[in-house]
């Protein structure tokens, strides 16, 4: 490396190491002073004109001289070492930084996508939820198929016995599918205890015999089919055989 490329480097050195490279230089100017000088002669005191010869410095003057030039050769390849190690620590920092930063892009984004896919979980589960109900109060009819339909579930799920033939060929028998019809001639009716709904069960069966899940009325077309359906199926084995008054 030229001494003019090394002095232009040492601007960005701390303050030892521009000392350091100052001592080079000077170094540098006293050996190419002495360089020039043979030996500890006096100076002449009349111009002389070149000799062709060559100069002959003696055996002190040159050693001193080789010395020098090697300490100025020794001092350039240390500035040069610290302008290179100046410029590596440079790269490690800004390496450093940069790694920073990307190393925080990277969190945030992470950070981003687990909201973005935390927010689309909660929108699917809070839609499957919306699905369900939706299903369950639209899953059945509010007329006499629905009503059997729905019984027949609560009835499986209970291990209650029944068919959908067994229960819609006794309601229509029995009130003609009207939930609100009410028997007030009978021996129940005289005793205070009306037979009423689809199936004309009286108060003390439907209430022995009510279903947990259902509403706990006779006027209830579900809860009265439960109920009844579970009361024949203790007295007669199913609804299904039942052909008759019961």
């Amino acid at each position: 490396m030229s001494a003019s490329r090394i002095t232009g480097r040492l601007r960005n050195l701390n303050k030892t190491q521009k000392l350091s490279a100052a001592g080079v230089s000077a170094v540098a100017a006293a050996a190419i002073s002495l360089s020039l000088v043979p030996g500890h002669a006096e100076a002449e005191t009349e111009p002389q004109a070149l000799s062709a010869a060559p100069v002959i410095f003696d055996s002190a003057s040159s050693k001193q001289a080789r010395a020098i030039q090697d300490s100025v050769i020794e001092q350039h390849s240390t500035a040069e070492k610290l302008v290179k190690a100046a410029d590596a620590a440079k790269a490690k920092k800004a390496a450093a930084v940069k790694e920073k930063a990307e190393e925080k892009a990277k969190k945030a984004k992470l950070k981003k996508a687990k909201a973005k896919a935390h927010s689309k979980a909660k929108a699917h589960k809070s839609e499957s939820r919306s699905s369900r109900s939706s299903a369950r109060t639209h899953m059945y009819a509010n007329n006499l198929d629905g009503w059997i339909r729905e019984s027949l579930d609560i009835m499986h799920k209970k291990g209650i016995p029944g068919t959908y033939e067994g229960l819609h060929r006794n309601i229509i028998r029995e009130s003609s599918g009207n939930p609100n019809a009410i028997n007030d001639w009978d021996i129940n009716a005289q005793n205070g205890v009306p037979s009423i709904g689809l199936l004309q069960i009286i108060k003390p069966t439907f209430d022995y015999y009510h279903v947990s899940g259902t509403p706990h009325t006779q006027y209830d077309p579900v809860a009265n089919i439960t109920a009844s359906a579970n009361y024949a199926a203790d007295k007669y084995g199913s609804i299904d055989n039942v052909n008759s008054a019961y």
